[in-house]
């Protein structure tokens, strides 16, 4: 066996093993015959194409054809609200405090939370004229100017967001890079629209620390909820088709409608202690709990199903007829 064939044989582990068993020759075969008499590496189109075969085939015998459309569903979604919220927040960061209150700025905006909200908005506008990969790569250079904001504001001692407005942004930066490369148009004029949209009914606050304490508090639980019904309206609607595509869009928004709703949730925790508000430590321990578990929900949905699709023992794997 040669380095090139053990090396096609290693990326075609993305398979289900019966699944190698019966037409891992095949396909390791077809590679090979198409490789170059030099070629010792597969390429990264070859090995991109070997794991997205793999997975299809593991979802199709978990009885999960729907998750990848569900997930670009969501994807999709996760876009359309994140640039509802940077344009509504970079419409705040245009009114800073006057220079006379001595409250710390950022050159002529509030803060440094400014350069998170330009990126969304951008990838937004690219996600019209642009969908597929720029529109990914505009989109994960939001995620990391938003992940490095806190970083570089203590660093540079800039005033920055607050944490609650800055982690669900990541989150559903995160779940958008599953975006559909070629979305029709309306899907692609949701993100702009929104950003648009948040941009326009943003309200004059006195402060920036006015201003996010609003929308911590009021804007993003409504996002959250909003995002929430959408989805599940849609999953609704889409079942009444036979197809279970919204169901799992509403699986893979649970974590970023959780993290939506953080300063609700910590408040029935602390609410039960008598705590009139939230606490900081609540809110923080409530936001690990949701990013912990809220992604384990998705394979957990998928083995589910796949132990429901399971055909009987003694059964035929391929129609479930009994032998």
């Amino acid at each position: 066996m040669s380095g090139l064939e053990r090396r096609y044989r290693r990326l075609l582990r993305a398979y289900p093993a019966d699944y190698r068993r019966d037409r891992g020759d095949e396909i390791v075969g077809t590679y090979l015959d198409l490789a170059g008499p030099d070629k010792r590496w597969p390429s990264p189109a070859d090995a991109a194409d070997l794991v997205r075969g793999g997975l299809r085939q593991r979802m199709r015998a978990a009885g999960a054809v729907d998750l990848a459309p569900g997930v670009r569903l969501a994807a999709l979604l996760a876009l359309t609200t994140a640039a509802f919220l940077a344009g509504l927040w970079m419409s705040g960061e245009l009114t800073p405090p006057p220079a006379a209150w001595g409250v710390p700025r950022f050159g002529p905006f509030a803060s440094a939370g400014v350069l998170a909200w330009v990126a969304w908005v951008a990838a937004a506008l690219l996600a019209l004229v642009a969908p597929g990969r720029p529109t990914r790569a505009a989109v994960a250079v939001a995620v990391l100017a938003t992940a490095a904001v806190p970083v570089v504001s203590s660093v540079a001692g800039l005033p920055r967001p607050p944490l609650i407005a800055l982690v669900p942004q990541v989150a559903l930066g995160l779940l958008a890079l599953a975006a559909d490369a070629r979305p029709a148009l309306p899907a692609r004029a949701l993100p702009a629209v929104a950003a648009v949209v948040g941009a326009g009914t943003a309200a004059t606050q006195e402060s920036h620390w006015a201003w996010y304490r609003w929308t911590a508090e009021l804007v993003l639980p409504a996002a959250g909820g909003t995002l929430l019904g959408v989805a599940a309206l849609l999953a609704a609607g889409l079942a009444m088709r036979r197809d279970r595509s919204g169901f799992w869009a509403l699986a893979a928004l649970l974590t970023p409608v959780g993290l939506l709703n953080v300063h609700i949730l910590a408040g029935m925790v602390d609410g039960l202690g008598g705590a009139p508000r939230p606490t900081y430590p609540t809110m923080v321990g409530t936001a690990v709990v949701v990013g912990l578990l809220g992604p384990l929900l998705l394979p957990l949905a998928v083995a589910v199903r796949r132990r429901s699709a399971s055909p009987p023992a003694g059964s035929c794997p391929t129609c479930g007829a009994r032998r």
